[in-house]
């Protein structure tokens, strides 16, 4: 995988074009949500491309956490920061200030191409699983489903953790899941494992939001779950 085909940077601004983004969602992601689209009126560029961007520039940490507060469309430009490999506070913001993520990290550091490389690819793969074979089931239990119409899962956070990064490979296996339901509001958290040659190496976790929550329906959620594998083969074919 080549990040850098789905970016552009100028200076020390980042930007990404829709199809870049769109590229990124169905090719490396396995990501086939409609805001994804190049002709989305909802357009926005994927969380998972982010956080693939940031290690792939900055390098990979023991210990990192990402908090998500805006959703970054083709016409935003963000403020790369210069490196710091001993700084243990980054934000990634446009020229108004307005902040799109943040992350915390701490202890060692590396720019192990081979090792940023798997965590990524694993990860966006990991992430794609979500929905609707995890997110759907979750849903079900509760008796509580997104708008079918309109479904939005939004990232909120994500972290990992590393006891060692004298590793050249990751993948990722879920450990937990979890869907805390406040109103019309769903929390989802989803841990996992870090496995290296099936060694446990670490950890991680994944928090998302659900909003517009309504009592479950079965046709509704089915039609909806139908929708979205339809749309993964017709972009894969």
């Amino acid at each position: 995988m080549n990040i850098e085909e789905y970016y552009k940077t100028e200076g020390s601004k980042l930007s990404f074009t829709r199809q870049q983004a769109s590229d990124f969602a169905k090719n490396v992601a396995g990501d086939f949500n409609p805001i994804h689209d190049v002709d989305s009126k909802r357009f926005c560029v994927p969380g998972d491309l982010l956080f693939s961007v940031i290690i792939h520039h900055y390098g990979l940490r023991q210990n990192m956490i990402f908090n998500f507060s805006g959703m970054v469309g083709d016409q935003v430009e963000l403020i790369l920061p210069e490196k710091d490999s001993d700084s243990e506070h980054l934000a990634l913001m446009d020229d108004k200030e307005k902040k799109y993520l943040a992350m915390e990290c701490s202890g060692n550091s590396t720019t192990n191409k081979d090792l940023i490389v798997s965590l990524t690819k694993h990860y966006v793969e990991f992430s794609s699983q979500a929905f609707p074979h995890i997110i759907v089931p979750l849903m079900s239990e509760q008796n509580v489903m997104i708008n079918p119409d309109r479904p939005l899962i939004i990232y909120e956070s994500m972290s990992l953790e590393l006891s060692s990064l004298d590793i050249d490979s990751v993948d990722l296996e879920l450990s937990k899941k979890s869907l805390q339901v406040t109103g019309k509001r769903g929390g989802l958290t989803l841990e996992y494992d870090l496995l290296s040659e099936g060694s446990k190496v670490g950890r991680g976790c994944k928090r998302m939001v659900l909003s517009g929550l309504r009592e479950y329906d079965q046709p509704s959620m089915q039609g909806l779950t139908d929708y979205y594998e339809n749309r993964k083969i017709k972009f894969s074919s």
